[in-house]
């Protein structure tokens, strides 16, 4: 069973043979469906069956001349909202299935951000027509997680909000250069991660580090597509799981000024989720290309 079933209202859901059920009807009373030619009498197809608003299971697999469809794979989606960013992103193949994942270089977090491509069946089908396009386009981005914990905020005057700003704006400009190879820059980056490492090293002899460490974005565990964060909740709203009735929390948060939604089960969040408190968690994040 996927691990990130949970994350949209599947927690009680405990055996393979009720999953498997589960799976055969959503196939069955589909919801979307795309399908794509792969070789002569031989099509990959896609079925999509929504359990909520934006959320919900596609079922990836081939399908013969006589219309018999064999299960590949399976992943649960959350469409977010919006527009998270519009660098530039390039889309790879996975190598063990018909899968795709999507790379963006967006300065703003400083690390390249690797996600599960929801529309892979769209991005098929541009690429066999010869429509993707050269120029950057826009990409919205979503989490799910499985649990998470709630913190308080960081407290700041307005003048440290307008420097943290400021610094948040050199810093993306600086990485930018950077990677065009400004040798200036890099050397300037290399000097501001000394004078922060120092400095934060002092403050952890007195201070908590999540006191310090405002929001965050990182690598998490060994799948590409896998990071933990913390990031400030500017918006939330609640789900429900039309099968199971479990109660989703969607949470609009601001990671490292990215700002993405992320699903998570209520019952499984620690604390009580406010605007202006912080998320921690482990997500898996897919992404939406909004092509032209």
């Amino acid at each position: 069973m996927h691990k990130y079933i949970k994350a949209i209202g599947f927690q009680k859901i405990s055996s393979e043979k009720e999953w498997n059920q589960i799976l055969r009807e959503a196939e069955d009373t589909f919801t979307g469906y795309e399908r794509i030619s792969l070789e002569e009498n031989l099509d990959f197809c896609e079925f999509r069956k929504d359990f909520g608003v934006d959320i919900g299971i596609c079922s990836y697999g081939q399908i013969d001349e006589k219309e018999t469809f064999e299960r590949e794979y399976y992943v649960p989606y959350f469409y977010g909202s919006g527009v998270t960013s519009y660098a530039d992103i390039i889309v790879e193949k996975r190598s063990d299935r018909e899968a795709y994942i999507g790379i963006c270089e967006d300065a703003k977090v400083g690390v390249s951000l690797i996600f599960h491509l929801q529309n892979g069946m769209e991005y098929m089908k541009e690429f066999q027509l010869g429509r993707i396009p050269k120029a950057s386009t826009s990409v919205t981005l979503a989490g799910l997680a499985v649990s998470g914990k709630i913190l308080f905020p960081v407290l700041k005057s307005k003048e440290q909000e307008r420097e943290r700003k400021e610094e948040s704006r050199n810093r993306m400009m600086l990485l930018t250069a950077a990677r065009e190879g400004n040798e200036e820059a890099i050397e300037s980056l290399t000097m501001d991660d000394i004078d922060t490492y120092t400095e934060v090293s002092k403050r952890l002899l007195s201070e908590d580090v999540y006191s310090i460490v405002d929001t965050y974005f990182m690598p998490c565990g060994v799948e590409c597509d896998q990071y933990s964060i913390l990031g400030e909740i500017l918006n939330m709203d609640i789900l429900e799981n039309r099968i199971t009735g479990e109660e989703i929390c969607v949470l609009t948060l601001d990671v490292n000024e990215l700002i993405f939604d992320i699903c998570v089960p209520m019952e499984s969040i620690t604390g009580q989720p406010e605007i202006g408190r912080r998320f921690k968690g482990d997500i898996w994040l897919q992404g939406y290309i909004n092509f032209p």
